[in-house]
């Protein structure tokens, strides 16, 4: 093989490595922007809470907070899902006995 056709075919690989990676930083930016966007209603949430509240305590905020979320988290993903356990509980990274027992805890079945 010439050193001109081994510099084509290296230029092209580089050129390939380049695309694979500006993909992954596009794909990194909207999972990014995605978790924020969440982050953000958590913490509007929350903040309103506190608002709310005034001068009282709240106690067992976290299991609380863990509540509010896991409910709605699992519904919608059921729904998303239509009703398949298996791959509810997939997306979830659960294994489908917990998410059996979290969908009647919260008597989705």
């Amino acid at each position: 093989m010439s050193e001109l056709s081994e510099q084509a075919i290296a230029k092209k690989k580089a050129s390939k490595t380049q695309e694979k990676t500006k993909k992954k930083d596009k794909s990194k930016k909207k999972k990014k922007k995605k978790t924020a966007a969440l982050s953000a209603s958590v913490t509007k949430a929350l903040t309103q809470y506190f608002e709310d509240l005034g001068q009282e305590t709240p106690s067992n905020l976290y299991d609380f907070v863990l509540k509010e979320v896991e409910a709605p988290m699992l519904k919608v993903v059921m729904e998303h899902t239509s009703n398949n356990q298996s791959q509810t509980a997939e997306i979830l990274g659960l294994n489908r006995g917990t998410l059996r027992k979290k969908l009647k805890q919260y008597d989705l079945i």
